[in-house]
C-alpha cells in the first residue's frame, strides 16, 4: 500500500504556495475543493509557532456583544466584546445581560490571584526518602528559583507546593507569567529547575517526570478550584428588583429559587461547578481573541453565589478560579485575533488583567441572561426565534 505524505517545503513551509500545494493534495485524496479554506486574509509568514502543515483557514462567524460596562481595577468603562460562534442566540443573550448590568451600574471585577503551574513528580525508594527530599527542596528554594527564572524574562517563581503520596513527592511550581498564558514558559523553567535538582540533590532519586499531572493541564480539577490556575477573577453586581422585572420579566425571588433548585440538581448530577453555561461565553471570546481554545477546559469552572439583599434586590457573583488568558504570545498576534483584542484595548504588554476582568464580566452577563430566560420561560422561544438554522 502506498504511503502518503502531506506535502511540506524544506525551504519555507509558511508560504501561499506551500498552503496551495497542500490544498491540492487534499483535493486529490478526497475529491473536495477547498475554495473557502484557501482564502486567508493574512500572510502565512506570520504563522511559525502557531501551526504546522498550514493549509488555510476555518472561518467562524464573529459578532460583537455590548456595550458591557465594567467597574474593575484594570478594566473601566464600556466595551464591545467580540464573540466568535456558530450558536444562534448566544451573542443576543450576552448582549441582553450586558444591557441589564449596564443599567444596574456595571459589573464590578477583581483579580485576586494569578499563577500558572508545572508539577513534576520525584520517585524515591520509600516514603521517608521522599519526605527528606521535600525538606531539602524547602531549604534550597532560593537556588531552585534562580535556576527556573534564568530561562525567562517575564516569568517569576512564586512558590512551590508539595504533595506526598506513596514514595512520590509531587512539586507544583507556581509562576506568574506576565501577559502570556505561560504554559510553555513554565514548562521550560521547571525543566531547568528539575535538572538542577537532580544534579545537586545529595540523596538518591529513583526517577522523575516533568509532569506528574498535578498541574492538570487542559482539564478541570479540584486543586485548580482551590489554588487557581491562571487568573482568579470575581465578577459581582447588585441587580435592582424593579430592573429585573422590567427587563427580564423575572423577580429576585424567582431567580433565587431557580438557583437553589439548580444547585441541588447539579449536585445530584455530579457537576464539577455550579455555573449555568460559562463555557459558552468563554469559548466565543477565546476563539475571537486568539486564546488557546482548549483552556476552556480549566477556565469554565465557576463558583456562582447569589443573595436577596435586605432591600429586596438581587446580588449575583461569579468567581472564575482558573481563567487562563493572554494578551501577548500564542495566537493573540494573528491578524483578526489582534484586531479583536485591540477593540477591547487589550493587545500587548500590561493588558492581561484588564482582559481577564472583561472576560469575567462577560461570563456574569451570560449567566444572568440565561438564568432569567429559564425563569421567565423564554429560553425555548428565544432559541426558536434566533437559533434555528437547518438545511
Amino acid at each position: 500500500m502506498e504511503r502518503l505524505h502531506i506535502p511540506r517545503s524544506t525551504d519555507d513551509d509558511y508560504t501561499a504556495d506551500a498552503a496551495g500545494e497542500r490544498r491540492r493534495f487534499i483535493g486529490e485524496q478526497t475529491g473536495v475543493v477547498l475554495d473557502h479554506v484557501g482564502q486567508p486574509s493574512f500572510d502565512p509568514a506570520i504563522l511559525p509557532g502557531n501551526i504546522e502543515n498550514f493549509t488555510g483557514v476555518a472561518q467562524v462567524p464573529l459578532g460583537f456583544a455590548g456595550p458591557l460596562r465594567v467597574n474593575g481595577e484594570h478594566a473601566q468603562g464600556d466595551f464591545f466584546v467580540p464573540m466568535a460562534t456558530t450558536e444562534g442566540t448566544l451573542v443576543a443573550s450576552y448582549s441582553r445581560g450586558m444591557r441589564l448590568t449596564r443599567d444596574a451600574g456595571g459589573v464590578t471585577t477583581t483579580v485576586v490571584d494569578d499563577a500558572m503551574q508545572r508539577a513534576p513528580v520525584f520517585v524515591f525508594e520509600d516514603a521517608r526518602d521522599a519526605r527528606t527530599f521535600g525538606e531539602w527542596v524547602e531549604e534550597h528554594l532560593a537556588e531552585i528559583t534562580a535556576e527556573a527564572e534564568a530561562t525567562t524574562r517575564s516569568g517569576r517563581l512564586r512558590n512551590i507546593e508539595q504533595y506526598a503520596a506513596s514514595r512520590m513527592r509531587y512539586l507544583r511550581f507556581d509562576f506568574t507569567t506576565g501577559d502570556a498564558a505561560g504554559q510553555n514558559m513554565c514548562g521550560k523553567a521547571t525543566d531547568r529547575a528539575c535538572r538542577w535538582i537532580v544534579a545537586n540533590y545529595p540523596g538518591t532519586i529513583s526517577r522523575y517526570f516533568l509532569s506528574g499531572n498535578m498541574d492538570t493541564d487542559k482539564k478541570h480539577s479540584a486543586i485548580n478550584t482551590l489554588h487557581s490556575r491562571g487568573k482568579r477573577v470575581i465578577a459581582e453586581i447588585v441587580l435592582p428588583a424593579d430592573l429585573l422585572r422590567e427587563r427580564m420579566r423575572a423577580t429576585p425571588e424567582a431567580m433565587f429559587a431557580a438557583r437553589q433548585t439548580s444547585q441541588l440538581g447539579g449536585l445530584m448530577a455530579g457537576s464539577v461547578h455550579n455555573g449555568i453555561h460559562p463555557a459558552n461565553g468563554l469559548a466565543a471570546v477565546f476563539i475571537a481573541t486568539g486564546q488557546d481554545a482548549a483552556n476552556v477546559a480549566e477556565s469554565h469552572a465557576s463558583l456562582v453565589h447569589a443573595e436577596i439583599t435586605p432591600a429586596g434586590d438581587y446580588y449575583y457573583s461569579v468567581t472564575l478560579p482558573s481563567l487562563i488568558v493572554a494578551t501577548y504570545g500564542g495566537g493573540t498576534g494573528l491578524a483578526t485575533q489582534r484586531e479583536c483584542l485591540e477593540v477591547l484595548g487589550c493587545y500587548g504588554a500590561g493588558s492581561v488583567r484588564k482582559f481577564a476582568e472583561i472576560v469575567a464580566a462577560t461570563v456574569l452577563c451570560g449567566e444572568v441572561s440565561l438564568g432569567a430566560a429559564v425563569v421567565s420561560e423564554e429560553w425555548v422561544t428565544s432559541h426558536d426565534q434566533l437559533g434555528r438554522n437547518r438545511p
